[in-house]
């Protein structure tokens, strides 16, 4: 069975439940392109000491005001 198959059956099976459709293959690829990035960049900026930077501060902003939330 091919990937789009695979959807397609998903997708129907999704209708048949009520439940949302799953999202297209290959959909969010570019993010996960962009967080590993990210993320290699943050480790290599730890590991040499120096403070993070644009996207990776905004994302650990984003995270750590989330966790403040939820843990008060």
């Amino acid at each position: 069975m091919s990937i789009t198959q695979h959807h397609f059956l998903d997708v129907y099976r999704a209708r048949q439940l009520g439940e949302p459709a799953p999202p297209a293959p290959g959909a969010h690829d570019w993010q996960v392109v962009r967080e590993w990035r990210d993320h290699r960049q943050f480790r290599a900026a730890v590991m040499a000491g120096r403070p993070a930077r644009e996207r990776i501060r905004a994302g650990l902003g984003r995270w750590l005001r989330g966790r403040r939330r939820s843990t008060g």
